[in-house]
């Protein structure tokens, strides 16, 4: 077998780490999470404990048990060229390696964010807060380097480093304190959206690579406008998508935001609006969608804002405000997996009639965000369960749909609809109890436990056999038929 050099295994030098019985089967680590994998190395790190003298030390550890593994990967072929034997292999190192970083986490991650975060005095975003734990604690998440790497890849030939952001953000979430601390500054504006704020305020238009953003009297009006790929959600929509729900909650004028799909330009569906195809599969496909940003950051970001508002600095009331505004959602043609997980953050839905919804989790093989913990609320376990497991579709005529939607009217009706409702959630009262709302339904801690675990299990998904088998015949499909 060769290295990256073509050199064979016989022509190491004496001293180089062998690949062959590296590892020893062995239960998980203790203090790792359920389904944290078993397998870690024979000499995997015995970490001291959790008292704040054991945190150096046992970060000591793991950083040279992470560039142990990493020596080793190098003697591999990279991923796509390697044998079954070599994949199987690779496979053993990065899970013995996360088991390592589970059983860490398990000691030390508040003591890790509150490095990270001087003693919770300042508050980064998911991607600065990863980039300090690459550079504090070498080995518990990859570094730029790595993440570099990874960038220019198809997603199945990735060595699935976003695997280890997951056990990251996981480990963080599940504690009480470190996880609520970061999601309170998920709350915050994103940088940026100051500035684009005092340009909304001059034209009451704010025009972003994905997004359109208009004041309408009252409202703001957030319009998608990913027009080539039926309105699919991707890097880039994320970002403008919190740019604009940022600026919505922050201008005063604003008393309702509403959210809609724009005219698409898809040969299928050319001028037609369309409200939204959930995830871009060709971007998943190519590696383009980013776990940190994309699939954790909207969740904790523009989607929970929506639901809960902005946190917002207030001396006045002894800390912090939140300034949340009630959400009208106009679905045109379709609201698919992402598309209709919004949907359930919505105070208002109105529908075109022959629209549907769905979250066709079981085909795509992914976790629909925040859809199981939000659906069943709204339909029941029963109907939850087949729209998720099953990929039912729910058809503005079905009785289903009256758990789901509040109007269904004729595309022409639409508008003035979106008007009425605006007109009917404007009032005083209704941010404050929509905030109570909220806080029966969907408390703080219920929100941080559902995310710990979306964390781990959604990184593994997108990493699975089972989606990139699924995203490359959803590439080849469309590349043989014009869409």
């Amino acid at each position: 077998m060769s290295d990256r050099t073509g050199r064979r295994e016989k022509d190491r030098p004496a001293g180089a780490p062998t690949i062959a019985g590296d590892l020893a089967p062995a239960g998980a680590p203790a203090g790792a999470p359920a389904g944290a994998p078993a397998g870690a190395p024979a000499g995997a790190p015995a970490f001291a404990g959790d008292f704040a003298g054991d945190l150096a030390a046992d970060a000591g550890l793991l950083a040279r048990h992470a560039a142990d593994t990493e020596r080793m990967l190098a003697l591999l072929a990279p991923r796509p060229d390697r044998t079954d034997a070599e994949a199987e292999r690779a496979e053993r190192l990065h899970e013995g390696c996360r088991a390592s970083r589970h059983a860490f986490l398990a000691r030390h991650a508040e003591a890790v964010y509150d490095v990270l975060t001087a003693g919770r005095t300042r508050r980064p975003r998911l991607t600065d807060l990863a980039a300090g734990a690459a550079v504090r604690f070498p080995g518990l998440v990859p570094d730029a380097a790595q993440l570099a790497e990874e960038r220019g890849r198809l997603q199945a030939h990735k060595e699935g480093r976003e695997i280890d952001q997951g056990i990251f953000f996981g480990a963080l979430l599940r504690s009480p304190a470190a996880g609520t601390h970061l999601i309170e500054s998920m709350l915050r504006p994103a940088p940026g959206s100051a500035a684009r704020l005092a340009e909304f305020r001059r034209a009451d238009r704010l025009e972003l690579p994905a997004v359109l953003l208009e004041r309408r009297g009252e409202a703001a009006h957030v319009t998608f406008r990913n027009g080539h790929c039926l309105n699919a959600e991707d890097n880039r929509l994320i970002a403008d998508l919190e740019t604009a729900v940022d600026v919505a909650l922050l201008d005063d004028r604003v008393r309702v935001g509403v959210l809609r799909g724009g005219p698409v330009t898809h040969p299928r569906h050319a001028g037609k609006r369309i409200f939204s195809a959930g995830i871009n599969l060709k971007e998943l496909r190519s590696g383009a969608i980013s776990f940190v940003e994309f699939l954790l950051g909207r969740e904790l970001g523009y989607v929970n804002k929506m639901a809960r508002g902005l946190l917002r600095d207030d001396p006045a009331a002894g800390g912090t405000a939140t300034a949340g505004k009630p959400w009208v959602g106009v679905v045109d043609s379709f609201a698919i997996g992402g598309g209709m997980q919004l949907l359930l953050v919505m105070d208002r839905v109105i529908a075109e009639e022959g629209a549907f919804l769905s979250l066709p989790a079981a085909d795509e093989g992914i976790v629909p965000g925040l859809g199981n913990l939000r659906l069943t609320r709204l339909t029941g376990a029963r109907t939850a369960r087949q729209i998720i497991l099953s990929g039912r579709r729910i058809h503005t005529g079905d009785p289903a749909a009256a758990l789901l939607v509040d109007e269904v009217l004729p595309a022409a009706a639409l508008d003035g609809a979106a008007e009425r409702a605006v007109r009917d959630l404007a009032g005083p009262a209704v941010a404050a109890n929509r905030h109570m709302l909220t806080l029966a339904e969907e408390p703080i801690d219920l929100l941080r436990t559902y995310l710990a675990e979306f964390a781990v299990v959604q990184a593994r998904r997108i990493h699975s056999p089972d989606v990139l088998a699924k995203t490359e015949r959803h590439w080849a499909r469309s590349e043989r038929v014009p869409s």
